[in-house]
């Protein structure tokens, strides 16, 4: 347990890194009216936050930053959020006033959060495995790849491309989208790919070749958990000095391009009703070491579909960030949810 002045010294320092982006030495903290401390006592606090693993020197003489743990006590205990004043709040929310289809509104809500937080914007596309499928198309593409075309019961229709074993002539695509809609239309996503792959898995042996054709399309076409997200602002964080290193840069940028990685932090962020913060090492990615990924759920029809999240580093104005993220999911929840 902190004392009350070991908190309140470590709020001031966590508070003052972040604005000032450079290690705190015990004289400048001495000098904050709001401490009546000694240079020697504050010394002395810091010495033991130090020793608890709550702040570190990154040089030897110079101050201290806060480290992943720091951060964590500073955002759960410590940590006041600002509301967002009545202007800030009616100008978000005629973002969403206007109708537009739900691509558009991804795109739209990315580029928004990406511009109000000056940082990386991250929102995933809706997950489709509750609803049902009404009709099925498949179309080849150049280099062995597919596009799949989805309609659903709400006459919504998605759109995916999807990567495949082999070239597939526009013959054996549409055999395929012709059992498919025979047999699965009405069921909904998730069950349709499950019982399907099921099925087909017991007769792979003695399957034929529109049979294999369909075993393959179910498995990439229906599959949720490649879902993928809208990112805006990665060059954003060019202009912190903590990730500005060009190595830095590039390997950040890969872990974009791959997706991997941010889509399981994206899935985890799925599996609560709740902002979800993990910092620094708890991104799960070494590469991720030096930010922060904020992300909140957003929710139509009382089930969480999908999450909208920021990407920047550890050192960012939560108080200011954390609102801004919480309003946003739900006018994006809002303006998807049928009126």
């Amino acid at each position: 347990m902190l004392s009350k002045r070991a908190e309140h010294l470590l709020k001031i320092l966590v508070n003052r890194y972040i604005y000032e982006g450079q290690p705190i030495g015990s004289r400048t903290l001495s000098r904050d009216n709001n401490l009546n401390l000694s240079p020697a006592t504050i010394r002395n606090v810091m010495a033991d936050l130090e020793e608890m693993g709550l702040v570190c020197s990154p040089h030897t003489s110079a101050g201290r930053i806060p480290t992943v743990r720091g951060y964590r006590l500073f955002v759960d205990s410590l940590l006041q959020v600002k509301p967002l004043t009545g202007k800030e709040e009616q100008n978000l929310r005629q973002q969403f006033a206007t109708e537009c289809n739900d691509q558009h509104l991804l795109e739209q809500t990315s580029n928004l959060l990406s511009n109000l937080t000056n940082l990386t914007s991250l929102v995933t596309l809706p997950k489709c495995c509750d609803k049902s499928l009404r009709h099925i198309e498949f179309l080849p593409l150049s280099e062995q790849r597919v596009l799949a075309i989805l309609v659903f019961n709400d006459a919504e229709v998605e759109n995916r491309i999807i990567h495949t074993s082999r070239r597939y002539s526009s013959a054996e695509l549409q055999n395929a989208a012709n059992y498919l809609n025979t047999d699965c239309v009405g069921k909904d996503i998730k069950t349709l790919r499950e019982d399907l792959l099921k099925e087909l898995q017991q007769a792979r042996k003695n399957m034929d070749k529109l049979m294999q054709t369909v075993a393959e399309m179910t498995e990439k076409a229906f599959n949720d958990e490649d879902n993928d997200f809208v990112m805006t602002g990665q060059t954003n964080l060019m202009t912190f000095a903590e990730l500005s290193n060009i190595e830095k840069l590039r390997d950040l940028f890969v872990v974009f391009n791959e997706k991997r990685d941010i889509l399981h932090l994206l899935e985890q962020a799925l599996k609560t009703q709740n902002m979800q913060i993990f910092i620094g090492e708890e991104c799960g990615n070494k590469v991720l070491c030096d930010c922060t990924v904020i992300t909140s759920p957003y929710i139509v029809e009382d089930k969480i579909i999908g999450v909208i999240g920021i990407i920047g580093p550890t050192r960012m104005p939560y108080e200011r960030i954390i609102p801004i993220i919480n309003l946003t999911a739900k006018l994006l929840g809002s303006a998807l949810n049928p009126h």
